[in-house]
């Protein structure tokens, strides 16, 4: 008589199967050598022995650390991943787990860390199907740490070349009606940090260096959305008549544009981007 699986086995397989046609997507590396070395030690038919416990083994790392990480313990799924990286460095399961080790920093706002692990993916893996995303995050990583316009600008200058090197690599990805609206978006927050400096310059009474930073903005960017204020504050400098109180009113917003807004005059935008990763 056979016997049924429990529910919980049962379960358990549902849930190998899931991550294991997770990991097949990702599993597009070049040359049938690196591909068979990568399921040498998989025992598909369960022939026993070493091999198949090794599997096993990591196996349930996978499921316990993609587990986790789909309800948000972070900390404890880059325990599994990591595990999977250390022990099984040549199972299917650490391919995977190398992304989702990436993921995982990204999501626990460890931009730096999850950037460096991204590149790591890309370098090791080149041709993965996987790319295009990992490119996106890693403009993502410099996206997300961007903070005030009166700070460092440095995180929307990366994310711009970031995003610019995807659109330049997989124009016609899925992430790339994102990437150019997040484009857009850090070059608001830069073109803010820029007017920013100009309004800091009339409060402490360097006008003719507000003056240089503001004609600066309206020859680089002159369609950002701070380009009304910038000209009335250039036009009160020129006739001497620089504002003397009240200055917080002609400052722009202090935080990085919401990137949805950025989808105003797409078109022409879109262009100008287009351009710009083409140089």
């Amino acid at each position: 008589m056979r016997v049924q699986p429990s529910n919980r086995t049962a379960s358990t397989r549902r849930r190998t199967t899931t991550y294991l046609l997770l990991l097949v997507t990702c599993l597009s590396l070049a040359g049938c050598a690196s591909t068979e070395g990568m399921f040498s030690s998989w025992s598909v038919f369960g022939a026993g022995g070493e091999k198949e416990k090794k599997f096993d083994s990591a196996e349930k790392l996978i499921i316990q650390g993609m587990d986790a990480y789909k309800i948000g313990r972070y900390n404890s799924a880059i325990k599994e991943f990591q595990e999977i990286k250390d022990r099984y460095p040549f199972s299917p399961e650490a391919l995977l787990a190398e992304l989702k080790l990436a993921d995982c920093e990204y999501y626990n706002e460890n931009y730096a860390e999850a950037k460096e692990l991204y590149k790591e993916f890309e370098e090791r893996h080149p041709t993965n199907e996987a790319i295009p995303y990992v490119m996106f995050q890693i403009g993502m990583c410099d996206y997300s740490r961007t903070d005030r316009i009166d700070r460092d600008p440095s995180g929307a200058q990366d994310a711009i070349k970031s995003f610019s090197r995807l659109l330049r690599s997989y124009p016609d990805s899925p992430y790339t009606r994102e990437a150019k609206t997040r484009i857009r978006a850090a070059q608001e927050f830069i073109v803010n940090h820029e007017y920013y400096v100009a309004v800091f310059y009339v409060r402490t009474k360097k006008y003719e260096q507000a003056k240089h930073r503001l004609k600066y903005i309206l020859t680089l960017y002159p369609d950002a959305a701070i380009i009304p204020k910038a000209k009335d504050l250039q036009a009160r400098l020129a006739a001497g008549d620089p504002p003397k109180w009240g200055l917080d009113r002609w400052l722009p917003d202090l935080t990085m544009p919401d990137w949805d807004l950025a989808d105003i005059g797409v078109g022409s935008q879109d262009d100008d981007i287009d351009n710009q990763i083409g140089q």
